[in-house]
């Protein structure tokens, strides 16, 4: 299993020093980084806009020994691209007297195609068409003496390996209809720009939004190379800036203002790219263009055991803490406007909730809390109901208790022993078993009793489990399974633990914040089987597996649609050094089979909002047959065979999600 098979291809974009007028002297350069780049597994490789001559040559352009150089120099580099693809930006006049701004594409010793630059800037510093045409109707086949046969059309899709790419050319890209849109269409996942954009006081951060933003219109991968320092500073300054973006993710940045020159490298993921496109049908519906034609790349990228791009462990939680602020925000918004909306087109006023003491049931308090704010009622209309029951330890209904002492919000408590027990007897279930039966009975018992007082108070039921306890099915059904109105449907436990820290650190009062903490310091349990000395003896992680791996499989299964094995390669380098590859390997099958076999409780689920781009509802993002078989996926994660090397390291304890900790590969 390498990741070629798994559709990422390694490129890179570079900015070396150019010697303006001197394509022979720019061709041993751009040589020397192919060879380097070669030894690094690089499939592809971008050069900037007019890169063999430099962008600033001005009216060299008209000079015929720059073009006689050109080919001179172009046969160099095709010579040099054994096994690798280069594209390469030169000026280029056609049979018909035309000057071209191109980007040219040589793959194992030959040309593949010429592209020709469609919109030629004139105006600010720019002043292109004093040398340069538009190439939107050329399209000619070139039988030429020195570089062979090939054909100069901007409408060209270039095959490599698994691959598909195009080319726009700068300013191509920041025209309104912008030539990459069609190419994308016509089914390149990979647009390539060579670029000569100067830099000015914020052009950076508009052209870093451009080519992400594009990529996630266009539902494809972007690699942008521009001209560096060693440019001509007559009158503007090139940077030299390298982009590389993923559906609208930027994942590789080069460093601006190097005069020795600069690059990065990166993979696409071609795989996932198609599964988004598969997946939006306003971009599987729109409307093909015409008369591309597809030229295949002869060289044959090599293997790749390990890859330069990371993929956070934690993929939904953003890493950065300012982001995430804004992002903790958001979503208390909108699980509290769901609530309030659903109050309010209810006619009515007052809530109920079962409020265990543990993370999830206090995510879904806070979140009542604010719901009702928005409604201008009192916290007194959320009447909170703790239902200790056999499993039920000293910690959390202490912190149940806590919880709305610090928030003014009444609290009931009702013993459910004596009805679990009646129940269970009615059953004729032995009093000394610990099974599923004795589980579950507490767990519907609770429901039951919060439905009923719902009645007795005009009020809604709030639910509260998790997105990641729903892909695992780890809820009783018609039981905690069942509520009103789900508040916590969309979010997944890594997100919860954050949440409520972020509550805790920037909302709470001081009487509050600490009880949060407490909340985060408790050990994941269902809480169904008896504690020992008052403490929880239970653990989820220790039954299911580690919540923070759960989530990692659920977020690149349901979001990018990968198969199990590039899952669990991903998860390798993403938590190494906290997960062997027997444990990620372990619960990985747990997830996969918890999956499946579970989707007959996400069929009956009650409502609830959607937070994330994952969304598990079976009205909106996921509908899926409860019968589907899962034997095959099981057998291929039993066939995978764990690295040889992989670190002897063990499960970390079950609160190890809740910790205020972000962790990148």
């Amino acid at each position: 299993m390498t990741f070629n098979t798994l559709g990422y291809l390694r490129v890179a974009a570079c900015a070396p020093q150019v010697v303006i007028g001197e394509p022979l002297a720019n061709a041993d350069s751009m040589i020397a980084e192919l060879r380097r780049l070669a030894r690094d597994q690089v499939a592809l490789v971008l050069f900037p806009e007019l890169s063999l001559t430099g962008y600033t040559c001005e009216d060299l352009f008209f000079t015929q020994a720059l073009h006689t150089d050109c080919i001179a120099a172009i046969n160099k580099i095709v010579a040099a691209t054994k096994n690798i693809t280069a594209v390469i930006g030169l000026p280029w006049q056609t049979a018909t007297g035309k000057l071209l701004n191109c980007a040219l594409v040589a793959s194992n010793g030959r040309v593949c195609g010429i592209v020709p630059k469609l919109v030629q800037p004139n105006y600010g510093e720019f002043y292109e068409m004093r040398w340069f045409t538009s190439g939107a109707e050329v399209s000619e086949d070139v039988d030429h003496p020195v570089l062979g046969r090939f054909r100069i059309d901007h409408r060209q899709i270039f095959e490599l390996d698994n691959t598909r790419f195009a080319i726009e050319i700068c300013e191509d890209l920041w025209t309104p209809q912008p030539p990459g849109a069609a190419h994308a269409l016509a089914g390149a996942e990979l647009i390539l720009n060579p670029s000569a954009s100067n830099e000015l006081i914020g052009k950076a951060d508009y052209r870093r939004d451009l080519v992400r933003m594009t990529s996630a219109q266009r539902l494809c991968a972007y690699l942008y190379a521009s001209s560096g320092p060693s440019e001509s500073t007559k009158d503007v300054v090139f940077g030299g800036h390298l982009l590389a973006a993923e559906n609208g993710q930027l994942i590789a940045e080069g460093e601006r203002f190097k005069l020795q020159g600069s690059s990065i490298v990166t993979e696409f993921d071609a795989q996932r790219l198609r599964h988004e496109r598969m997946q939006n049908i306003s971009f599987a519906s729109a409307n093909r263009p015409a008369n591309y034609q597809t030229v295949r790349c002869d060289a044959k990228p090599k293997t790749l055991k390990k890859l330069h791009r990371t993929y956070v462990a934690h993929p939904f939680v953003p890493d950065d803490g300012g982001e995430f602020d804004a992002r903790a925000k958001e979503i208390m918004a909108i699980q509290a406007t769901g609530l309030a909306r659903r109050m309010r087109s209810a006619h009515i006023e007052h809530l109920v909730l079962g409020l265990s003491g543990g993370l999830d049931s206090t995510q879904a308090f806070l979140v009542a809390i604010d719901a009702l704010a928005q409604l201008d009622l009192p916290n007194t209309h959320l009447h909170a109901f703790t239902l200790p029951g056999p499993g039920t330890s000293k910690r959390t209904k202490g912190s149940a208790h806590q919880l709305c002492a610090t928030a003014n919000v009444p609290l009931e408590e009702i013993s459910i022993d004596a009805a679990v027990t009646q129940h269970l007897q009615d059953l004729s279930h032995p009093a000394s078993a610990r099974d599923v039966v004795f589980e579950n009975a507490q767990a519907r018992e609770r429901t039951q009793i919060l439905f009923n007082q719902a009645n007795r108070l005009s009020a809604l039921v709030v639910g509260t489990g998790d997105l990641s306890e729903l892909a695992l099915g780890w809820c009783t059904f018609n039981a905690d399974h069942m509520a009103n109105y789900n508040v916590n449907a969309g979010v997944p436990k890594t997100m919860m633990g954050y949440l409520v820290g972020w509550y805790a650190e920037h909302r709470a009062n001081p009487e509050l914040a600490p009880v949060l903490l407490r909340v985060l310091d408790t050990p994941i349990s269902p809480e169904l089987l008896p504690p020992a000395d008052g403490e929880i003896t239970q653990s989820t992680e220790t039954i299911i597996g580690p919540y923070e791996l759960h989530d990692f499989f659920l977020y690149h299964f349901m979001r990018n649609g990968f198969e199990p094995e590039k899952i669990f390669l991903l998860a390798l380098d993403s938590f190494a050094g906290s997960y062997s590859a027997k444990v990620i390997k372990t619960v990985l099958h747990t997830f996969f089979r918890r999956f499946y076999t579970q989707q007959f409780k996400r069929t009956t689920l009650p409502p609830g909002p959607k937070v994330g781009s994952v969304s598990l509802s079976p009205r909106g993002d996921w509908r899926m047959p409860d019968e589907a078989n899962v034997t095959r996926i099981l057998t291929r994660i039993s066939a995978i065979r764990l690295p040889v090397a992989s670190k002897k390291t063990t499960t970390p304890p079950s609160k190890s999600t809740t910790k205020k900790k972000r962790t990148r590969s």
